[in-house]
């Protein structure tokens, strides 16, 4: 069993920054790829961004490239979301998910935190 608790989340005008954080307890964090997806009310869960178990790749949606930045600290048991030049469309429920390296990609992910509002305000 591997918890995730996120933090970090909030109210912010657009053009301002947030720092998202999760916090993994369990097995070694280290042998974990991370990922941060987001929900909006009535909509489709969706992928934001991904980093690799040593952080050496970064993976991000179309829609947050240039402005949110994916990274982890593995002594720290911790992944990080930084997030710049918010707009009123990045407001979501904002989650952290894990996925072991033996499981393959195409399974998904294993673990999810409980989740983190974000609102960006006009």
């Amino acid at each position: 069993q591997v918890q995730l608790v996120e933090s970090g989340g909030g109210l912010v005008q657009a053009g301002g920054s947030l720092r998202l954080s999760c916090v993994a307890s369990g097995r070694t964090f280290s042998s974990y790829a991370m990922g941060w997806f987001r929900q909006a009310p009535g909509k489709e869960r969706e992928f934001v961004a991904s980093i690799s178990v040593s952080g050496g790749n970064a993976d991000y949606a179309d829609s947050v490239k240039g402005r949110f930045t994916i990274s982890r600290d593995n002594a720290k048991n911790t992944v990080y979301l930084q997030m710049n030049s918010l707009k009123p469309e990045d407001t979501a429920v904002y989650y952290c998910a894990a996925r072991h390296i033996t499981t393959p990609p195409r399974f998904g992910y294993d673990y999810w935190g409980q989740g983190t509002q974000v609102t960006v305000s006009s």
